[in-house]
């Protein structure tokens, strides 16, 4: 969530910063917000002007109270009975007062709700350095390693390569439905090596704790994160049954988490945590569950893009000074094992318009796919800066002794079906046999080919 001090200070320097965005229009209605907030300064003042006449007057009728005694004392009933008729008509006052404050404080509530429901549908501002552009034309290239492997034959996809090897797509379906997939035998095994080998190198080189992690989360953890409430209809529900029969309150919902992002990063959620305790470095490898609403039928074919998928995921939560080292240092640990696979990729600075909606900066893996001759998404890389720790009040106390808002970052160590699908694809030999990357044969007891 965004600063409302900062919209209040400077609205046109942040709307133009939006507005490099996807659909900016959607994003903040500033009439509304104009209006909400000349009303909340408004009230704010007759408030602050009540206070101070309901001080005033209170202080003066302890004064006439406090003489009252000492008028009848020395039998000044006349003055007395003044005395305390003024009292009265100013205690009907601080009464008058007192509810047009109550009223005033009312709407000034009613007003926060109103911007604070503004202010969760607001996505993070672009970093300086993230390049300005409309979509994924605009993403800017940073940098490749490797070459695209030649082949003398004719290259097959990995539903072709998988099929023989125990990727069964019919039966997912039978099972699920669409987009969810089994895998057998070999092929089942590969996956499980991969998120082995990937949890390992980001715990064992990389000084990530392995965390597990509940795979249904509670609304409160999805706000914090951002998914919610904007990005509800990417989410599966998780039903609970209430006891004999009862229905279940709303506010027990929970929610398949759609990464692991979402539990890790809410590990700091309401907590002020010791700088000396930073960077906390966490990573999980679980699956992961979106609905993928917004796709318009992309990638219908093969594991691209599942309603299920497993991912090792890497949080990192820190230093606001450090999250921009911290955002290089996490690229480079997704790199490291596209590297030690093999793969070659490139990394892209993703411009305004096809960043996420927490993200203020985001670098995209991209691993080279033989059978579609392209490079494709494999990891992503965000610094959130403050915009979640806003949502999740996740604080540090600083030097000077004050709380101030964490910086939390996230990204793909990397996307495990995807790293599958690469070494297919890239490792395919003629006879439709893959050979195992060496890294990863101590995960398979030796073996070097998987053959149909």
């Amino acid at each position: 969530m965004l600063d409302i001090l900062l919209l209040r200070k400077d609205l046109d320097t942040a709307i133009a910063r939006l507005e490099t965005r996807k659909k900016p229009q959607a994003f903040l209605d500033v009439s509304a917000f104009q209006a909400l907030e000349s009303e909340r300064k408004t009230l704010q003042t007759r408030t602050e002007e009540l206070q101070a006449q309901r001080n005033q007057r209170s202080k003066q009728i302890g004064v006439l109270m406090g003489q009252i005694a000492r008028l009848i004392a020395t039998e000044e009933f006349d003055q007395a009975e003044f005395n305390k008729r003024q009292a009265e008509a100013f205690k009907l006052e601080v009464a008058a007062i007192n509810q047009e404050f109550d009223s005033s404080k009312i709407r000034l509530d009613q007003i926060q709700s109103e911007l604070l429901a503004m202010l969760v549908a607001v996505p993070n501002l672009p970093h300086e350095s993230v390049p300005v552009g409309s979509d994924e034309t605009g993403n800017v290239e940073v940098r490749r390693w490797g070459s695209a492997p030649s082949f003398a034959f004719e290259v097959k996809d990995h539903v072709d390569l998988g099929t023989p090897l125990g990727l069964d797509f019919d039966m997912g379906v039978k099972l699920s439905g669409s987009r969810f997939t089994v895998m057998k035998g070999s092929i089942a095994r590969l996956h499980r090596a991969l998120s082995q080998f990937m949890l390992d190198v980001q715990t064992q080189e990389h000084g990530y704790t392995e965390c597990y992690v509940p795979y249904a989360v509670n609304a409160d953890s999805l706000k914090g994160t951002g998914q919610l409430p904007k990005f509800e209809g990417d989410l599966f529900a998780a039903k609970k049954g209430g006891q004999d029969g009862e229905p279940v309150p709303d506010n027990s919902a929970l929610y398949l988490i759609p990464t692991s992002e979402v539990p890790l990063t809410n590990f700091v959620r309401d907590v002020v945590t010791p700088e000396a305790d930073l960077p906390i470095k966490l990573t999980a490898h679980t699956p992961c569950f979106r609905s993928e609403a917004g796709s318009g039928g992309r990638d219908i074919r093969g594991l691209i893009r599942q309603h299920q998928f497993d991912k090792v995921e890497m949080v990192q939560i820190v230093h606001p000074d450090k999250s921009y080292e911290a955002l290089e240092e996490m690229t480079r640990h997704a790199e490291a094992v596209l590297q030690k696979l093999g793969l070659p990729y490139r990394v892209m600075s993703l411009c305004t318009g096809d960043m996420g909606f927490g993200a203020a900066k985001t670098y995209d893996l991209e691993v080279w796919l033989p059978a579609q001759n392209t490079y494709r998404e494999i990891s992503s890389v965000s610094n959130c800066e403050a915009f979640q720790a806003r949502r999740l009040q996740a604080r540090f106390k600083n030097a000077q002794g004050k709380n101030e808002l964490l910086h939390t970052l996230n990204g793909s160590g990397l996307a495990v079906g995807r790293t599958l699908v690469a070494v297919l694809e890239n490792y395919q030999q003629a006879d439709g046999s893959v050979t195992v990357p060496e890294v990863l044969r101590p995960y398979l007891g030796g073996l070097a080919v998987l053959a149909p």
